[in-house]
């Protein structure tokens, strides 16, 4: 078998292509092993592993350079390089952090709450929402109300009791 190929690979640098290859590869390997990158944070950090690959030189530090610049990646707050996300990605996860961050959040599991789904004639279901929403008979009986296609949907604690007052509401003889 020939060898001559790899031998021939080995002695040369690679393209800048290659290079953004591998170091996408390094990179995914290490947040597969890692949880996250620890360890990367400028072309620099990358050469011992190119070293390994191919000839170390001047020509070898320039090409993975270039490759680091024109990949463009985002660095989380430590300044590592994040492989997994865009620029565009972690402005917008930057921005939603900070709201959250402004404001009173919660994340509440839904799994605890009931649903109870109030058909009516879509022409009358907004204001119907808004008066719901309004009502002191009905405050803190239900956790949020959804307008559906064909109605409003309700996710409640209790169920049966949001049922007895909205039916409590109707009015039989109209």
């Amino acid at each position: 078998m020939d060898y001559s190929d790899t031998s021939e690979h080995r002695s040369k640098n690679p393209s800048r292509h290659e290079c953004e290859e591998q170091i996408r590869r390094i990179l995914m390997t290490e947040v597969l092993r890692q949880g996250g990158n620890h360890h990367f944070r400028t072309a620099k950090d990358f050469m011992p592993l190119f070293d390994s690959l191919y000839p170390a030189g001047p020509g070898l530090t320039k090409q993975v350079q270039r490759a680091v610049k024109a990949m463009n990646m985002p660095k989380d707050k430590n300044g590592y390089f994040r492989v997994d996300k865009t620029k565009t990605q972690m402005a917008q996860d930057m921005e939603i952090g900070r709201l959250l961050n402004q404001s009173d959040f919660e994340i509440m599991e839904l799994t605890s709450y009931e649903t109870l789904f109030l058909k009516t004639d879509s022409r009358y279901r907004d204001y119907l929402l808004q008066l719901i929403d309004e009502a002191e008979t009905l405050h803190e009986k239900f956790i949020t109300a959804i307008p559906a296609s064909n109605g409003i949907l309700f996710l409640t604690e209790n169920r049966a009791l949001l049922k007895t007052l909205l039916e409590s509401m109707i009015d039989r003889t109209a």
